[in-house]
């Protein structure tokens, strides 16, 4: 039989997405760390207002308007960003330009997943060093690792910790390769690393449009980082990778300030209270700095209550994987689906 596929594509694992029900399907989606709540107006406004000439001609390159509204958002130079696909994008990107087989990636686990497929896919070297049990960054290991890639995940998926900035710091001054910080859930935090970028040439940050903004369906994520590291990875990107839709949609939502801190704090506060009643049934619960829980029943039979909970049309994440068997990450929803959640539990125990 014909094989069309280099030996490492073949040989790896395809990466598993949350559980997506059809639409319409009356479900309580908590799987897979999409906001709440709706988009900005704004947002919705600019979808409606689409020109049909925008469709018919090609999409300005680098994402130039959406890169000059978060330029004033974030206090970054707009040729300091790259804008992408969603965040994943920039991820591959960064892959392409930097690994190649005897190339090592480096990253501390349990984390996004992701990481691991997109190195499998290049076929380069996956160097993955254990978190200890309270997720403390092992720095010391990671730096002697000296990856051509250094993935931190901060807020990380899916203990919901924040890697202090003094040990980001440390990696960016003593590693040779490049430290891609993916802040993917930085808007649900109280700081970030983004000053890293102005003082450090190989460091990156990652950010996405799908948790604080609501847009998981768009599709746009950017990186932030010096235009010496970006001139690399432009080399590498699609020549029209950010649709016009997506585009403008983004602007809006990134210029609406108000209302995504809006949204947030009504996250926050939910998770606080979700946090609450999960440890009144006895589950251990970590800190969280994101828009989600990871938790530990009591009877550690997460995969069970996973499954029961399916039944009932509550989707929350399993992960079967070392370190995670008994444990269940699950997404903060409005307070009504946190607490059809929370007596769901509290029949199934």
């Amino acid at each position: 039989m014909t094989n069309f596929f280099r030996a490492n594509v073949d040989a790896m694992a395809s990466y598993i997405p949350g559980e997506q029900p059809k639409r319409g399907t009356q479900v309580i989606k908590l799987n897979s760390n999409e906001n709440a709540y709706p988009p900005s107006p704004a947002a919705l406004a600019a979808l409606q207002n689409i020109d049909g000439e925008w469709l018919r001609r090609y999409p300005e390159p680098f994402g130039g308007e959406f890169r000059q509204a978060a330029s004033q958002v974030l206090g970054v130079p707009s040729d300091w960003m790259i804008v992408g696909n969603g965040s994943d994008e920039i991820l591959n990107v960064v892959m392409r330009a930097c690994t190649e087989p005897g190339r090592k990636v480096v990253y501390p686990t349990p984390t996004y997943v992701l990481y691991r497929t997109l190195t499998e896919m290049q076929a380069a070297d996956i160097v993955e060093i254990p978190y200890s049990e309270d997720y403390k960054l092992p720095v010391a290991e990671l730096i002697a690792a000296n990856g051509a890639v250094t993935f931190i995940a901060s807020p990380n998926s899916p203990s919901g910790h924040v890697v202090p900035l003094e040990d980001l710091e440390k990696l960016a001054r003593q590693l040779s390769g490049v430290l891609v910080i993916d802040e993917a859930y930085v808007d649900f935090a109280e700081g970030d690393a983004l000053t890293l970028v102005k003082e450090y040439e190989n460091v990156m940050i990652i950010r996405t449009l799908s948790k604080g903004y609501s847009l998981a369906g768009l599709r746009l994520g950017f990186g932030v980082a010096s235009p010496k590291l970006l001139q690399g990875l432009f080399k590498v990107k699609d020549s029209y990778n950010i649709d016009a839709i997506a585009c403008a949609v983004a602007t809006a939502a990134i210029k609406d300030q108000a209302y995504k801190n809006a949204c947030i704090a009504k996250i926050t506060a939910s998770r606080t209270q979700l946090a609450h009643n999960l440890k009144q049934l006895n589950f251990q619960v970590w800190d969280s700095h994101t828009n989600f829980l990871l938790v530990q029943p009591p009877q550690k039979n997460a995969e069970f209550i996973y499954q029961q909970l399916k039944e009932q049309q509550i989707l929350i994440r399993y992960f079967p994987h070392p370190g995670l068997l008994d444990k269940l990450r699950i997404t903060v929803g409005t307070d009504e689906q946190n607490q059809v959640l929370v007596d769901a539990i509290k029949a199934l125990m």
